[in-house]
């Protein structure tokens, strides 16, 4: 079931589009916000609101890689692994974030705190090895940094 919330953040959102399906993936958006991930219950029930089939909706949350069909930490690491960032170090940045939460992609830390997920471009290949925390970008990231960087998120 919505919150009361979530449905005027979604109608919020309806507003803006010429029709209602096209706020589909704002609708997916707005309840991870609030639940941080989108179970199958919230999946059908934004289906149910957006008045789209489950089936049709599951295809663009699947699609759009920021949407999380499992539960996730409280913090979600997306580590470049483009081209650029590679060159620039992002094997480094990988095993001692792999190393020191002792999780894989996809894999969230014993505390609940982090989940590491790779991510195909953050969009500052000049500033390379990247990665973002939430909503937070870090560019020219190097190993050295990464324990100051965590210890900002709790």
């Amino acid at each position: 079931m919505l919150t009361k919330e979530e449905q005027h953040e979604i109608d919020e959102a309806i507003r803006i589009v010429p029709y209602k399906q096209a706020a589909c993936i704002e609708a997916l958006k707005i309840v991870q916000e609030h639940r941080r991930w989108i179970s199958d219950e919230s999946l059908a029930d934004i289906a149910q609101y957006m008045e789209m089939s489950t089936a049709a909706l599951d295809s663009v949350a699947t699609f759009y890689n920021l949407i999380f069909r499992k539960p996730v930490g409280r913090h979600v690491i997306l580590l470049c692994d483009s081209i650029s960032c590679y060159v620039l170090g992002y094997e480094k940045l990988s095993a001692y974030i792999k190393q020191n939460l002792k999780i894989e992609y996809g894999g969230t830390s014993s505390d609940g705190r982090f989940t590491l997920l790779p991510n195909p471009c953050l969009g500052t290949c000049d500033h390379g090895p990247a990665l973002m925390i939430d909503n937070d970008l870090y560019r020219d990231v190097t190993v050295e940094q990464l324990d100051n960087i965590f210890n900002k998120y709790e």
